[in-house]
């Protein structure tokens, strides 16, 4: 009988086509297997563009599917890695981060302009607390409101209904659909950090299922590892905050991390900004290092600042 492996994933067609692409990976390394992809509801899916400018609660697209791991009605689930809490429950465990997409953003308007180019004024579409910040700090003059809806439908909002003249999207979401947008502008990760993990896959399976951890892990990419690693350490070293205004972006370089992180106020516009270096055994290290230097830096103020609106939505003259 033919080893079988039920996939958890969401039902969004972005979450089938990632959790698609770890199937393939894994039929190529085990080509006898049975792998079956079943879809679970989240919070998240459920939420849909109601609400856009209530942020949504930690795990909101992860809990429901960790569950169906933990309960055992599936051996394995993939996830967006920037959408996983930094702690995860102590019986399951990442058990590879395969291959990584571009984890840049791209700004797309509807005259194609670029971010520095476009007219003061504009109403630029997002509903990451991130990338507004980073806007407020960089374009103060241009005007965020929040947009929710997938790939194609945020696009279809800014180039038929008009809702918005341009908009923030993770470059690894379009390229996964394919979705077509060859004017997109990409963004400079080491001046406009991304989410820590975009791009990234975590594969979850429980730390008990050791016949199927070392097969999994056949699909492991070292450096994606460490760079993951890294841009997490970050997060983590703020306190873990969920839709904390960050951007991490390490790369692994000839054996040593070089990661770059930013934080800014989604509110009163400020940033800080810093950099480390080090070898890819110091990842973590590194990465709660630069936490530190950012909070030391003014981010502490940002912090407190998050925390005290943290749950109240925001609109474009919140």
């Amino acid at each position: 009988m033919p080893l079988r492996i039920r996939i958890g994933s969401r039902g969004s067609r972005l979450a089938l086509a990632q959790t698609a692409r770890v199937k393939a990976l894994l039929v190529s390394r085990l080509p006898e297997a049975a792998l079956e992809t079943v879809v679970i509801d989240t919070e998240g899916d459920r939420m849909g563009a109601a609400a856009p400018a209530a942020p949504r609660p930690p795990g909101a697209f992860t809990c429901a599917v960790d569950r169906a791991l933990l309960e055992g009605r599936i051996d394995a689930a993939v996830h967006s890695l920037k959408d996983m809490p930094i702690r995860l429950d102590p019986a399951l465990t990442i058990a590879a981060t395969p291959e990584r997409e571009d984890p840049r953003d791209v700004f797309l308007s509807r005259n194609n302009a670029g971010l520095a180019e476009c007219p003061s004024g504009w109403v630029v579409g997002t509903s990451s607390p991130r990338r507004r910040a980073f806007l407020r700090a960089t374009r103060p003059d241009l005007r965020v409101r929040p947009i929710r809806g997938n790939v194609d439908t945020r696009i279809r909002k800014m180039r038929e209904a008009g809702e918005v003249d341009a908009l923030i999207l993770a470059a690894a979401g379009m390229r996964r659909l394919r979705a077509d947008a060859p004017q997109a502008a990409y963004l400079d990760p080491v001046v406009w950090p991304p989410a820590p993990g975009q791009g990234a896959l975590a594969v979850v399976v429980r730390v008990g299922d050791t016949s199927l951890l070392p097969l999994v892990r056949g699909i492991e990419d070292e450096a994606v590892r460490c760079a993951i690693t890294a841009e997490r350490a970050v997060l983590m070293g703020l306190g873990g905050v969920c839709g904390a205004p960050l951007g991490a972006y390490a790369v692994l370089d000839g054996g040593r991390v070089v990661l770059h992180a930013a934080l800014a106020d989604p509110w009163e516009g400020t940033m800080v900004r810093g950099m480390r270096e080090g070898g890819a055994a110091e990842a973590e290290v590194l990465g709660k290092t630069l936490a530190a230097e950012l909070l030391q830096g003014g981010g502490q103020a940002i912090m407190d600042h998050v925390r005290q609106h943290h749950g109240k939505p925001w609109d474009e003259e919140g």
